[in-house]
């Protein structure tokens, strides 16, 4: 199987054949073929091929076989011939939602599918759609692409050669009919990935079963009962309450105890930091079950680190992971997180600031900074690997909340299949941003196995 780029062209025709330049017809090795199966992601027709005297790569499609087959526009893509069957592409799904208007139809997330469309274009056929705009009768998707004025125009196209879910609700991304939808995916080999948002506890039993992984992950208990919990908080002065299935920083509280003044609880509560004192551990836990219902079932109790800080606020960091174009973890984009006063989390919308990892490592270690960083890129790698090698599902991205103590000790604290993209919106982050599009679609191109010998 050989990757060949080309240039396709539309001409008014509307007969069922495919036109092709005399050097690419020698290159795909048609001379022996008058007819083909053009394929456009799971999609295929049966349509005559003939050379043509013309320089270069060249691919003339009449309109009977662009309107067969749903070419959604021309330019230059990836061909491939196997057998017969000759493949343009790759054809590339980005699957979310669309809950905004027809100029910003995914909401705040619209600027960041403009890129990864506009960035996409330049290697196939990319588009973003809902689950709304299957057809599963058809086999079709109508998706949304990026005209050259940058606008939103729908198309209707064959199912894709490979879909990255950007699915932001964790609601909508474990209900039934999403499931349905994944498998559907997976009956039809279509490679799906991220497949869904983590959940603390289970990322934290995956970690804990690797021998290299364990290291990272601080102590932690599901569903910790009452005497659990005051245990937890004797023995580390310091713990942390939170939902197994939470994002953003929602739903935390901050446990401490100090000798001689009580127990403390920290909380995010309409935009603001709480923070209240308790003259007993039975008096903290009935704030607590009063706020959580009874059972207080779904929360993880986690170990609290006495992280770097900066002016009195701790420091910690975002390692932005990635699958590249060869199928190996590697680190895109660290973003340092301060803490805002009083608050819970380093999260940016409770109060946080971003730093460089550089400028945040600097204040603590010193010279040593470079080295201790490299140190934490290794143990990301590292905590990479063993969740994909216990992880059941494909996985091409990941964000870790990792802590450095001073004694340089390296904690795990999130795992997120579906980071946000705060960090890259640091003017010294901005070409990690960047990096960030181009490994998802490299990644997209390894998946759909439109990768170029010369690149494997």
């Amino acid at each position: 199987m050989r990757l060949t780029p080309c240039n396709v062209h539309f001409t008014t025709q509307t007969d069922r054949v495919v036109y092709v330049s005399s050097a690419l017809y020698k290159n795909l090795n048609l001379s022996r073929n008058k007819s083909i199966q053009l394929r456009l992601g799971k999609g295929r027709i049966p349509t005559a091929v003939k050379p043509i005297k013309k320089a270069g790569r060249h691919v003339y499609l009449t309109s009977g076989v662009r309107n067969a087959i749903k070419i959604p526009k021309s330019g230059s893509v990836l061909l491939k011939n196997e057998d017969g069957v000759v493949q343009l592409g790759p054809l590339i799904g980005v699957l979310s939602d669309a809950p905004g208007s027809a100029a910003n139809p995914f909401g705040s997330r619209t600027g960041f599918i403009k890129q990864l469309l506009r960035e996409g274009s330049k290697h196939g056929y990319i588009f973003a759609f809902t689950p709304k705009d299957i057809n599963w009768q058809t086999e079709k998707v109508t998706g949304y692409f990026l005209t050259d004025k940058g606008t939103f125009t729908r198309k209707s196209v064959p199912l894709p050669d490979v879909v990255y879910n950007r699915l932001p609700s964790r609601r909508f991304d474990f209900s039934p009919s999403t499931n349905q939808l994944r498998e559907r995916f997976i009956r039809r080999k279509i490679p799906f990935f991220n497949w869904s948002f983590f959940n603390k506890s289970d990322i934290y039993r995956m970690l804990e079963r690797d021998s290299q992984a364990a290291r990272y992950v601080p102590e932690y208990h599901v569903n910790p009962g009452r005497e659990l919990m005051q245990e937890m908080l004797e023995r580390h002065q310091v713990v942390y309450y939170k939902p197994s299935a939470g994002s953003l920083g929602q739903g935390i509280f901050r446990l401490s105890m100090l000798p001689q003044r009580g127990y403390f609880a920290r909380f995010r509560k309409n935009k603001s930091n709480v923070l209240l004192r308790f003259s007993s551990f039975n008096a903290l836990y009935r704030m607590l079950q009063s706020k959580l219902g009874g059972s207080m079932r779904g929360y993880v109790v986690q170990q609290g680190i006495r992280l770097i800080e900066i002016d009195s606020c701790p420091i910690d960091f975002r390692f932005h992971m990635h699958k590249n174009g060869s199928n190996k973890w590697v680190v895109v984009g660290i973003g340092a997180k301060k803490a805002g006063r009083g608050s819970v989390t380093t999260h940016i919308k409770n109060g946080g600031s971003l730093l460089t990892p550089e400028r945040a490592l600097s204040r603590s270690f010193g010279d040593r900074s470079g080295e201790v960083l490299e140190k934490a890129k290794k143990a990301a790698i590292s905590l990479a690997e063993a969740i994909e090698r216990q992880h059941s599902h494909l996985l091409g991205e990941i964000g870790f909340d990792l802590g450095i103590d001073q004694a340089e000790k390296i904690w795990m604290f999130e795992a997120n299949s579906k980071p946000g993209r705060s960090i890259f919106q640091h003017p010294s982050l901005r070409a990690e941003g960047k990096a960030s599009v181009e490994h998802i679609l490299d990644h997209c191109l390894y998946l759909s196995k439109f990768r170029r010998r010369e690149e494997s």
